[in-house]
């Protein structure tokens, strides 16, 4: 079994977004990606009130040594993973510090509140502002956007992966993914999710 080393250890990625949006895939692919690299991972994963539209967490605790409680500590994530910009927001409030690398997609998923005109949801400027306030390293992509070019949205949380292999700090790359996506996947759907992985590495 292949094995590597970490930045960190544990080192501590959490991946956010609403429900619908395909996050507990893309924590299930980075966690089998990673247990073929030999490493320890647990996963905790925490749900909004409704499945499509709630907020979903998944922590994900990656060492090379031993396992972890599932939850991470306050201000203690290494990466943060954002399917959506305002659950990134909400969750380096509570687990980001300055050095947290962020992911985050740039399409916002409008709450009911917003779509009502109850409440406001922050211009896109405004938005990566506050976010810079949490981390010194941000990269706010269109997955969304380039998703939908491929003719699913739902592969956001795929070009996500492939924007974290490109980064490099967790050692893996198309080849793991492959193995990994074509023991997930039914045949048909492989090729889709390697071409929105290519996506993401070129992106960064």
């Amino acid at each position: 079994m292949e094995k590597t080393t970490l930045p960190h250890d544990p080192y501590n990625v959490i991946i956010t977004g609403v429900g619908g949006q395909g996050n507990v895939l893309a924590s299930k692919v980075l966690g089998n990606i990673l247990v073929a690299k030999g490493m320890d991972i647990t996963i905790g994963e925490t749900f909004g009130a409704t499945q499509r539209g709630g907020s979903v967490m998944s922590h994900l605790r990656i060492s090379a040594v031993s396992s972890w409680s599932p939850q991470i500590p306050r201000g203690m994530a290494h990466v943060v993973i954002a399917l959506e910009p305002i659950e990134a927001l909400r969750v380096l409030s509570d687990y980001g510090n300055p050095e947290t690398l962020v992911i985050s997609n740039d399409r916002p998923v409008y709450p009911v509140g917003v779509i009502r005109g109850e409440m406001d949801y922050p211009e896109e400027a405004a938005l990566r502002e506050r976010l810079k306030t949490f981390s010194r390293t941000l990269v706010l992509i269109p997955a969304t956007d380039e998703a939908v070019k491929l003719g699913a949205p739902i592969l956001a949380n795929i070009i996500l992966l492939g924007v974290l292999a490109g980064t490099g700090v967790l050692a893996f790359d198309r080849n793991h993914f492959s193995r990994v996506i074509s023991r997930m996947m039914p045949p048909e759907r492989v090729e889709i999710n390697m071409k929105a992985f290519d996506v993401g590495m070129r992106m960064i």
